[in-house]
């Protein structure tokens, strides 16, 4: 299927959809550092262009004649790091679903963080994908489920044309893991510690976690050990001078990015690039499961 990646960013979305034999066509996005990224790693081309003008994008996009449009648009209106106040960026979500029923492809896959599908903005996005004659599958789903070592709960928003909402529960729900995938469980013996540290949001929250648990959200910014944390009680082993923490290129690793990905930019753009990510391999479950659905309906 001819598949067009909007708010693309590094491209995990993509990888992920790639890997399972879609055809991504072009993607779009606005942010410099993560167009030049991307570039870097994908043979198809990817256009710096402003989505907010969702009129003007249309345009665009359409000259694809995509059979599906994927994306994730941003998302730091909903998540948990933000103030949870719905403002600026969210507009975003209605764009993406603007796009959607102008263009009227086949199917869609929208992917934000969990709260989002409470939000204003996604009240708005989804009323104007049932005027489109959109029947959705909306679901939540733990990447740590998915194939991916890291407790990272999104939000994903499968539509197709003319079909009955919740279509592909089913699909999505009967393919996730009975626990969760720990670190160890994914990379085996190639890493070299057992703990390592993760800067927390705050000091109620803990910050040392253990390989044989799967790692906490990679968020936009990586900090080293200060010298000031307090510890807490829920640290996986106590503060010491010998503590790992985690570089970025675990960091994206732990994305579930291959290893040979190209990372282009400041050290700061970069690890912002791998914490606004799509996990390869959460991306990689939610494509097979299109392509499961899509391959239901031709063989049926």
């Amino acid at each position: 299927m001819k598949t067009v990646d909007l708010f693309a960013g590094s491209g995990g979305l993509s990888l992920g959809f790639q890997n399972q034999g879609f055809d991504i066509v072009a993607a779009f996005e606005w942010w410099d550092a993560a167009v030049k990224c991307y570039q870097e790693n994908f043979p198809h081309p990817v256009y710096q262009l402003d989505l907010s003008d969702a009129q003007e994008a249309i345009k665009e996009i359409r000259k694809f004649n995509p059979d599906i449009i994927i994306g994730g648009p941003p998302c730091q209106d909903f998540s948990h790091a933000g103030k949870r106040i719905e403002a600026g960026r969210a507009v975003l979500t209605d764009s993406f679903a603007q796009i959607v029923a102008a263009i009227s492809p086949y199917c869609f896959v929208m992917e934000n963080v969990d709260r989002a599908r409470n939000s204003k903005a996604y009240t708005n996005a989804r009323a104007i994908f049932k005027a489109a004659n959109y029947g959705l599958t909306e679901i939540v789903l733990d990447a740590s489920l998915c194939g991916t070592p890291q407790k990272r709960k999104r939000f994903i928003c499968f539509g197709v044309k003319g079909e009955a909402d919740g279509f592909a529960l089913d699909i999505f729900t009967s393919r996730q893991a009975s626990k969760p995938l720990t670190l160890r469980e994914y990379f085996g013996d190639k890493l070299d510690f057992e703990f390592y540290y993760r800067h927390p949001r705050n000091y109620s929250r803990r910050a040392v976690f253990s390989i044989d648990e799967p790692a906490p959200t990679m968020r936009g910014v990586n900090r080293p050990i200060p010298k000031g944390y307090p510890g807490h009680p829920n640290d996986a082993c106590p503060i010491s001078d010998t503590l790992h923490a985690l570089t970025t290129g675990e960091r994206a690793l732990i994305q579930t990015f291959p290893p040979d990905f190209k990372w282009i930019g400041s050290k700061t753009d970069i690890e912002q690039m791998i914490g606004n990510a799509v996990p390869v391999n959460l991306a990689q479950f939610v494509a097979e499961g299109v392509k499961m659905y899509l391959e239901g309906q031709r063989n049926g």
